[in-house]
């Protein structure tokens, strides 16, 4: 499979920085450049709770951080995106679902890739065993599990 060229900006929030470790540039790449289907130029900046709740109350009318939150301005011919993760909802889910840091954010930013270039599982039930069965392939390829699995 020919990879799509990405150009990547990576950015942690002063209270999400204990959180690099996790995300080294080289894997983050990866992981998201195996979710596209074309050229794309994403920023994906972790951030603590604040934020990421100031952020979705502002754009989703929803007052609670949620797990990741994507800013889709562009799908063709290249993806532009902001990926935004809140690493203390990130932490505690990992936790709740028995997997590593790490696993969970390659699953959140495929899902965000995804969503940045269209794909969305509120629209119906369709679209979201669709977006899953996509997710599920692309995470095995990685590597990791069934991200729904258990």
């Amino acid at each position: 499979m020919a990879l799509n060229h990405l150009t990547l900006s990576l950015q942690f929030a002063r209270d999400a920085s204990t959180h690099r470790a996790a995300l080294p540039r080289h894997k983050v790449a990866r992981w998201i450049r195996h979710a596209l289907a074309v050229d794309a130029e994403i920023t994906v900046r972790i951030v603590g709770s604040e934020e990421g709740r100031r952020l979705n109350r502002e754009f989703r009318r929803k007052d609670y951080a949620t797990n990741v939150l994507t800013f889709d301005y562009q799908q063709e011919p290249t993806v532009l995106a902001d990926l935004v993760l809140c690493a203390p909802v990130v932490e505690r889910e990992a936790r709740e679902q028995g997997k590593t840091l790490q696993e969970h954010y390659a699953h959140l930013l495929v899902h965000g890739a995804l969503h940045a270039q269209g794909w969305d599982h509120e629209t119906g039930e369709q679209d979201a065993q669709e977006m899953e069965a996509y997710e599920t392939e692309i995470m095995r390829e990685l590597g990791f599990a069934d991200p729904y699995a258990g």
